[in-house]
């Protein structure tokens, strides 16, 4: 029996994106950590989370007593072990977080002791190929019609736009980054606005965005993400039965149970995990098929690194429905983290890796450089 031996947590720096939120992030500050798990025979497993590594290895010391020793092969159960472990202390918050990255390794693991891929071990593999959108935050008109060329260079057929300036100016400054955008790619790639409604208190309600969705239908918009705060759930709902365009949300909620009101009270159109921070893939596969069985559409959310884009392309091909996953561009930690990184092929799709687990390995010479601390 293949047993956990230890945990290892690398912090990334030196490759931060701009963040959109709040205060802007540099290039040098900790919001991603590389999960290793090491087995008793040397094998390790690779997670990711989108959280500093300080409030990882915080969580992990509180975690290290219930992994270390136990089976490297069972991930949902083991998972599942940390977290009703540790219900008083940070449910739901970074130990929660934390527990994301351990589960996404151990699902690696697993792969790596059955020879299988992550997809096949979810339940079974019924597409070998996802559509990712490269996704990029807004920008002034002429920054942007730069940032999205760069994006349709890469080989993207799909966009996602966010945050500032967009809802932080005025409908006329939106409208002209929307008109901006789309003029820019043509009428064949498909463009996505996220309005970033978890940003530091964000000012708009119900009416600005059913407003500014009204205006998104005339621009072809595939979906509306986040036009509300995160907990509004009833201006959601409400949201999603007027509006012509799509309603999406999800990203900052953490454990299945945050996710139910939002399929109970039929609040979206997609709902939007992010494996890294909501219980790893485990949860994240719990939620998609609760998505499912409700008639709504899953898509990951995924403005992390290599690792968890790769953990959310295995649970794409292990869904029935599933349509794209997110793409943080341009980003060193998605470009260069690992040994061979993905990309978009002619038609604007990525592969499904056909090595065990995960499916990809560390490049130890950008670890190093990323290294933070």
């Amino acid at each position: 029996m293949t047993t956990i031996a230890d945990i290892r947590i690398t912090g990334l720096c030196g490759g931060t994106v701009e963040g959109g939120w709040a205060e802007e992030l540099t290039p040098e500050d900790n919001v991603h950590a590389i999960v290793e798990v090491i087995t008793s025979c040397g094998l390790v497993g690779i997670g990711s989370v989108f959280t500093s590594s300080h409030l990882v290895e915080a969580s992990v010391r509180l975690l290290r007593p219930f992994l270390i020793g136990e089976r490297a092969d069972e991930p949902a159960r083991v998972s599942e072990k940390l977290r009703q472990n540790t219900f008083w202390q940070g449910r739901g918050g970074s130990v929660e977080h934390a527990i994301s990255g351990i589960d996404i390794a151990l699902w690696d693991l697993f792969g790596k002791i059955t020879n299988q891929p992550v997809a096949r071990l979810l339940g079974g593999i019924y597409r070998t190929k996802i559509k990712p959108y490269g996704s990029l935050l807004f920008a002034e008109p002429d920054a942007l019609r730069e940032k999205l060329k760069m994006a349709v260079s890469k080989g993207f057929k799909a966009i996602k736009l966010g945050w500032k300036p967009f809802g932080r100016v005025s409908g006329r400054m939106d409208e002209i980054l929307v008109r901006t955008a789309r003029d820019t790619v043509g009428p064949d790639i498909e463009l996505m606005v996220d309005a970033g409604g978890s940003d530091a208190y964000w000012p708009h309600g119900y009416k600005w965005a059913l407003k500014t969705a009204q205006m998104l239908a005339n621009y072809d918009i595939t979906w509306f993400e986040e036009a509300l705060r995160p907990d509004d759930f009833a201006g959601f709902a409400e949201l999603r039965k007027h509006s012509p365009v799509p309603i999406a949300t999800g990203e900052v909620l953490t454990r299945r149970q945050s996710f139910m009101p939002l399929l109970q009270q039929q609040a979206v159109d997609i709902v939007q995990p992010d494996c890294t921070k909501c219980g790893g893939l485990t949860e994240a596969w719990r939620i998609a098929w609760m998505a499912h069985e409700n008639y709504v559409q899953w898509v990951p959310h995924g403005w992390n690194t290599a690792v968890g884009l790769a953990a959310d392309i295995q649970l794409s091909c292990a869904m029935p429905v599933a349509r794209y996953v997110e793409f943080l561009t341009p980003s060193p930690y998605m470009d260069d983290l690992i040994k061979v990184p993905f990309r978009p092929d002619a038609e604007g799709y990525l592969t499904l890796p056909d090595a065990p687990g995960l499916g990809i390995e560390l490049n130890p010479e950008s670890m190093a450089r990323f290294r933070a601390g």
